[in-house]
């Protein structure tokens, strides 16, 4: 409601704060598709890498206290960003490496106090002030979650499993094993279930029909999305480890206030009462809390939700790295592009289906499926047909096949043209119109490219199934 208010007055600029926050894919990308040919100009703030990506043409960052405006793409802001940083490391070395030169030579007496000498002492001084105030970047360290026994190889497993919430299907008929070491991602539109998917699979929800088999010495952490294990009234630190000042952490002691640092928690903000925190800062807690105990399954609902970059980019790590099996429900692209190799797709009528591989994969596999396949008959079809050898395509669709791949082959090096043209940084010194239009271009050539994809996937499938015959 609160898009469709500021939308509808056709302002001549768009501010948005997080306007992805809760949308389901569906409606994120029509927003991308609205957002992208909207004749205005528009400033965002948004944590979804992919919408960013699509849509930004400059990415303005506050960093450690002052503002860097970066040209481009976000791809390109963050190759551009750690060149940067790799500059600035360089440079405080050698910066370094001349104040210790100049304090040595400080050291070695009196010549340094004569009148003579003292404006090279003043320098000193003002280099001194400078290393003084500088704030350096941190590498955030990475975060872990306490792993405890390995599982057999089987973790779950449903055979032919029907389940409803008030008369909604979950799933239909579902039959799935969920092995040690899989990462399976949740997505379907909002009030679809997926959350109701993930008690069913932990046992809280009884299907009607059909049975799940669990896996032995299954330690599971489940991370809710409403967040109901976080005592509002208790502090951060409290939370984490129950009122104890240290928890134990792979063999180790660590000091509760040392292990938050990790979520970007300060002292300060580690003893403040978690109905005082914001909604990232409590999401970082949840995730804080789940990750101290020991568990071979990680549950997480919803887990991106109002975190920031950073802590998206530690959470792949760690979900890539983690040694268990992870199911999880999220609305964030290119996080599920990172780290699952299986998809649980809601279906209208039908409940959720598995597929095999990521985001991606599945995009191009669900647009495969819904486009119908053109069956082409000559005027010979009613004669009789002889019933040796392997039927072939018609003339036509084999010519088209023929060419198909020239067709994408030459789409895809006039892209791979747009985007090194996009990724000069004097690209975007152009007026807003011409890179608007660029985009739409590039946009419209990846429409193209798509569909000719996925035509001549339709007729290699066609071929292969008339070999067949």
């Amino acid at each position: 409601v609160l898009l469709a208010q500021a939308l509808v007055s056709e302002p001549d600029l768009l501010l948005l704060d997080e306007p992805t926050n809760h949308l389901d894919i569906a409606g994120v990308s029509w927003l991308e598709n609205f957002l992208l040919n909207a004749n205005c100009a528009q400033v965002f703030i948004s944590h979804d890498r992919a919408f960013v990506d699509r849509l930004a043409t400059r990415i303005v960052e506050v960093d450690r206290g002052r503002l860097y405006s970066w040209p481009g793409r976000y791809a390109e802001y963050r190759k551009n960003k750690a060149e940067a940083l790799q500059q600035e490391r360089e440079s405080n070395r050698e910066f370094d490496k001349q104040l210790a030169q100049e304090e040595e030579w400080l050291r070695r007496g009196v010549k340094a106090r004569t009148k003579r000498n003292m404006g090279r002492v003043r320098e000193i001084e003002k280099m001194r002030e400078e290393v003084a105030g500088r704030r350096k970047y941190h590498k955030r360290p990475e975060i872990r979650a306490q792993f405890g026994e390995a599982t057999g190889k089987r973790v779950i497993e449903a055979f032919k499993v029907t389940a409803s919430i008030g008369g909604q299907p979950i799933v239909t008929d579902f039959s799935l094993k969920i092995q040690r070491g899989m990462c399976i991602g949740v997505m379907g539109p909002n009030g679809c279930g997926k959350s109701s998917l993930l008690r069913l699979l932990l046992g809280d929800i009884k299907p009607e029909s059909g049975n799940l088999k669990y896996g032995e010495n299954l330690q599971i952490a489940y991370f809710d999305q409403n967040r109901s294990a976080l005592d509002l009234e208790r502090t951060a630190a409290w939370n984490v480890a129950d009122g104890a000042e240290r928890i134990d952490f792979e063999g180790k002691s660590l000091h509760v206030l040392g292990y938050l640092k990790a979520f970007l928690f300060t002292p300060e903000r580690a003893q403040t009462a978690v109905k005082l925190l914001s909604g990232g800062e409590r999401n970082r807690l949840l995730l804080a809390r789940l990750f101290a105990q020991p568990s071979n399954v990680l549950i997480l609902d919803e887990p991106t939700n109002d975190l920031d970059v950073e802590t998206l980019e530690l959470l792949e790590g760690l979900v890539n790295n983690f040694p268990g099996t992870v199911i999880l429900v999220s609305h964030d692209r290119a996080f599920v592009d990172a780290v699952v190799d299986g998809l649980l797709v809601y279906e209208p009528g039908k409940g959720f289906d598995f597929n095999v591989g990521n985001y991606a994969d599945w995009q191009r596999q669900d647009a495969v499926k819904r486009k119908p396949v053109v069956k082409t008959e000559s005027k010979s079809a009613a004669k009789p047909k002889s019933t040796g050898g392997n039927r072939k395509l018609s003339y036509r669709d084999q010519r088209e096949l023929d060419s198909l791949p020239e067709a994408i082959e030459a789409l895809e090096n006039e892209i791979d043209d747009w985007q090194q043209k996009m990724s000069d940084p004097t690209f975007y010194q152009q007026d807003a119109d011409v890179i608007r239009e660029a985009q739409i271009q590039v946009a419209e050539l990846q429409k193209q490219h798509d569909a000719l994809f996925e035509r001549w996937q339709e007729l290699e499938a066609l071929q292969e199934e008339l070999k067949q015959r």
